[in-house]
C-alpha cells in the first residue's frame, strides 16, 4: 500500500467569539480536513486548524515541504514517517505535522478494522471529563457554571481565570465555595504570573485543596518552576507548549521542575509522539493529562491515546460550553456520571460532516 496523494479541504467555521485570559477565540475561521489518500482506496482523515487559528495558517508549508516527504511511503510505517516530517519541524508546524500523523492512524484502524485505541494497547473503555472554562466575568459566574456542571454529573471543573493575580485568588474561592468539597477543581492560569505571584496564587489554591496548578510560568521557564515546586504542595502541570515538544520533555523531569507532564496531538504532533510522552511520565511514575486539540477530530484522537494509557485522570471538555465542537455528525458526549467513552469504531471511529464540509468548502489545496 503506497500513499497517492495528501489533500487539504478547506471550509468555514464560523462561530461566536469567546475568550480566556490569553486571548480571544472563534469569529470566522477556515478548518482544514487533512486526507491522505492511497492506492489501496483507504482513506485516513483529520482537522487542521482551530478556533484560534484557522488552518490556511499552516497549510502552505505542510503542502510545500512535508507531502513530497511522504509521497510514495506505505502509510502504515507511520513511526517513520513521524520522524521524517519532525525533521521539518522548523519549517512545518506542530500542527500540519499532527493532522497528517492522525490520518494515518486513521488509515491503519481502517486497515485493522479496529479503533485506533485498540491499535495503541486498550487499558480502559471509559474516563471521567472535566469542564475547562472560558473567561467569565465574576467569580460569582465561575461558581455558577462549576455548580450547573456539577448538577449534570460531572465530577471536576477546571478554571482558566483573568490572569491577574488577586482576581485569580478570588475567582477559585467563589467556585470551591459554589460547589463545596465534593467536586474536583484545577486552575490553569496560562502562563500569566512571574514567580512571586505564581507562589501567592500557589499557595492559596493549594488551601482550597484544588487537585492540579497549570501553566503558572512562561514554558520555557525551567528555573522558576524548580523553585515553585520546591515551595508548593500542589502538584504542577507544566510542559503543554515546552520547547521541543516530546524531546524537550527530559529535562522537566530530570530537573523535577513538574509534577505532570502535558501533551495533545497537535501541539505535540500527533499521536505518535504523545503516546512517548504518556508512556515516558509512566516510567518515572509520573501522570501525563492529556490537553484539549483545538477541534472536535483532533479531541477525538485524544481520546484515542487516553483509553490507551493509564497514566491520565481526566479528559478535557475546552471550552466548557462546548464552542469547539464542529464539524462532526455526532461529537463526543459526557454521560450524566460526567464520563467519556472510548470509540467503537474502526480508526477515528466518528464520522466527518460531509454535507457540511461540501456546503461550507472554500479551496482544496492539493
Amino acid at each position: 500500500m503506497k500513499i497517492t496523494d495528501l489533500s487539504v479541504t478547506l471550509f468555514n467555521w464560523k462561530s461566536a467569539v469567546w475568550k480566556t485570559g490569553s486571548g480571544s477565540f472563534g469569529g470566522h475561521r477556515l478548518l482544514g480536513v487533512v486526507t491522505v489518500h492511497t492506492d489501496a482506496g483507504v482513506e485516513g482523515h483529520a482537522f487542521l486548524g482551530s478556533s484560534r487559528q484557522g488552518a490556511d495558517a499552516y497549510v502552505g508549508p505542510l503542502i510545500e515541504f512535508g507531502k513530497p516527504a511522504i509521497m510514495g511511503a506505505n502509510p502504515l510505517d507511520i513511526g517513520a514517517i513521524w520522524h521524517r516530517l519532525w525533521k521539518m519541524n522548523r519549517s512545518v508546524s506542530s500542527y500540519a505535522i499532527g493532522a497528517v500523523d492522525v490520518a494515518l492512524w486513521d488509515v491503519a484502524g481502517k486497515v485493522a478494522n479496529l479503533p485506533i485505541h485498540r491499535l495503541l494497547g486498550t487499558c480502559r473503555d471509559r474516563v471521567p471529563a472535566y469542564a475547562s472554562s472560558a473567561w467569565l466575568p465574576t467569580p460569582e459566574a465561575y461558581g455558577e457554571e462549576a455548580k450547573y456542571f456539577r448538577s449534570l454529573g460531572w465530577t471536576a471543573y477546571k478554571i482558566h481565570p483573568h490572569g491577574i493575580p488577586r482576581e485569580d485568588i478570588k475567582i477559585c474561592q467563589a467556585v470551591r465555595k459554589s460547589v463545596g468539597d465534593d467536586m474536583v477543581l484545577m486552575l490553569d492560569s496560562i502562563w500569566a504570573y512571574g514567580y512571586e505571584d505564581a507562589v501567592r496564587v500557589g499557595r492559596a489554591v493549594e488551601a482550597l485543596d484544588y487537585f492540579w496548578y497549570e501553566d503558572p510560568l512562561a514554558e520555557e521557564d525551567v528555573y522558576n518552576y524548580i523553585k515553585l515546586r520546591n515551595k508548593l504542595d500542589i502538584p504542577i502541570m507544566s510542559t503543554e507548549y515546552a520547547p521541543g515538544r516530546f524531546y524537550g520533555m527530559a529535562q522537566w523531569i530530570q530537573q523535577m521542575a513538574t509534577d505532570i507532564l502535558r501533551g495533545d496531538v497537535a501541539v505535540t504532533g500527533g499521536i505518535t509522539p504523545l503516546v512517548k510522552i504518556a508512556h515516558l511520565a509512566e516510567a518515572f511514575r509520573m501522570k501525563c493529562e492529556i490537553h484539549h486539540g483545538g477541534n472536535s477530530l483532533n479531541n477525538v484522537a485524544n481520546l484515542h491515546v487516553t483509553m490507551a494509557v493509564n497514566n491520565c485522570d481526566y479528559y478535557e471538555v475546552f471550552p466548557s460550553h462546548g464552542a469547539n465542537k464542529f464539524g462532526l455528525v455526532e461529537d463526543i458526549q459526557v454521560d450524566d456520571q460526567g464520563l467519556v467513552y472510548a470509540p467503537q469504531k474502526p480508526g477515528l471511529g466518528y464520522e466527518i460532516d460531509w454535507e457540511l464540509v461540501k456546503r461550507e468548502t472554500v479551496q482544496v489545496v492539493k
